[in-house]
Formats: C-alpha cells, structure tokens, sequence
C-alpha cells in the first residue's frame, strides 16, 4: 500500500470519511460526534494520509496535536480516521497506516499517541492492543460514555 499525506477535504478522503461515519451510524446508532476542525490535520498542528492499491483510496487515517497529558508527555497526538474499506479488511493495511502514523507523529516531535474507539469495533480493539496500545483515562466527548475505549502508547521521537 503506499501511503500518501493528503489534505484533510481530498476527495477520496471525504468519500472514504463519510463511509466509516455511515458505519458508526450503522453500529451506535449515529456519525461520531468528535469535534473536527479541518486545520488540526494540516502540518504543524498533524497529518491526514490515505492509503493506495493499484491507484484507489483504500484507508485514511490522521494525527492531530491535543497536548494532553498522557503517559508523562505533553506532546501528545490523538489518531483519527483510521479506516480502511470493507473488502480490504484483515490484509494488514490498518497496521501499515498506524505505523505510518505513529512515524509521522514522532517525526513532529510528539512522544505520545492516543486515540479512542469503541465497544462495537473489536477489530480496531485488538489491532491498537496487539500494536502495544495500553488503556489510558478518557477525554473528549466520550470521557464518560460506557461503550468508549481509550489507548495511549509512548512512540519514539
């Protein structure tokens, strides 16, 4: 897959974004309620990347500086958009675009990433805890919601 960094409003990040917001619809019952500003993905403040096979969007995933203290760090990254579409699920692209992510975010100087995601995406729980993600207190919209999960993992920068 290469990976490519991207503006935030691409047209294959929009059309790849508004599907996985169709799925959290079709899992919890509505779109993510994250706030998002389109700015916080654009260097310095992160990173917006898709993924390509044979010249198609199939993933995106993103970065953006929260400097939440997390792990000891105050130059935290949360991930965001990760998503990689339906028939190229279990082939190992998730965890090239979080490698990817992780290297970005470090080579911005962060030291720490987190991220959320939730009780209806046990594929997502098992990649970020198999890729060395330990739970972390929660944040944001979700801070206190029962079904939400939430990760951090100290990278090297």
């Amino acid at each position: 897959m290469e990976i490519v960094r991207v503006p935030y409003d691409h047209p294959d990040a929009i059309t790849l974004m508004d599907r996985v917001q169709q799925i959290y619809t079709e899992r919890y019952g509505g779109p993510d309620a994250s706030p998002m500003d389109p700015a916080e993905f654009a260097p310095p403040a992160g990173e917006f990347f898709l993924g390509f096979l044979d010249g198609a969007a199939v993933a995106t995933g993103a970065w953006r500086h929260v400097g939440l203290d997390r792990l000891g760090s105050t130059a935290t990254a949360e991930v965001k958009r990760m998503y990689v579409v339906e028939d190229m699920q279990r082939r190992g692209l998730a965890r090239l675009m979080l490698a990817r992510l992780e290297q970005a975010a470090a080579a911005a100087g962060h030291d720490v990433l987190v991220l959320s995601t939730g009780s209806m995406q046990p594929e997502a729980i098992a990649l970020y805890e198999s890729s060395g993600y330990a739970p972390v207190p929660g944040w944001g919209v979700y801070a206190d919601h029962p079904g939400a999960f939430f990760f951090g993992k100290a990278i090297a920068s």
